[in-house]
């Protein structure tokens, strides 16, 4: 029973902890709309994708883009034009790179 949980608690520790995305097909399915900027200065949000969801953070731009719709915390979809976005972000190349810029759109992403 001790085991079952411990098991119980892990599994949502990790679900409530994590910044874990999943990038849908139509703009109408997502929560939140995203624009990759070409330069860091542009961006609300530096995103570090991270290779394992026990890397994910939580609403600090380390990103782990999940298989399934419902394993997601947050449902993106990427648009074309800057106008249409909620939310700008950048990619950058190292961990330590990733955070917010601009914290007047942080709550977006909780």
């Amino acid at each position: 029973m001790k085991q079952l949980l411990i098991l119980f608690l892990v599994f949502f520790g990790v679900q409530m902890n994590a910044q874990k995305v999943f990038s849908v097909q139509y703009a109408s399915q997502a929560d939140v709309k995203v624009f990759v900027t070409q330069y860091e200065s542009q961006a609300d949000l530096k995103v570090y994708k991270v290779e394992y969801e026990s890397q994910s953070g939580d609403n600090n731009g380390k990103w782990f883009f999940t298989q399934y719709e419902s394993q997601a915390k947050k449902k993106i979809f990427f648009v074309e034009y800057e106008s249409q976005a909620d939310l700008k972000i950048f990619f950058v190349k190292y961990e330590s790179q990733a955070g917010w810029s601009k914290d007047d759109k942080k709550q977006l992403m909780y």
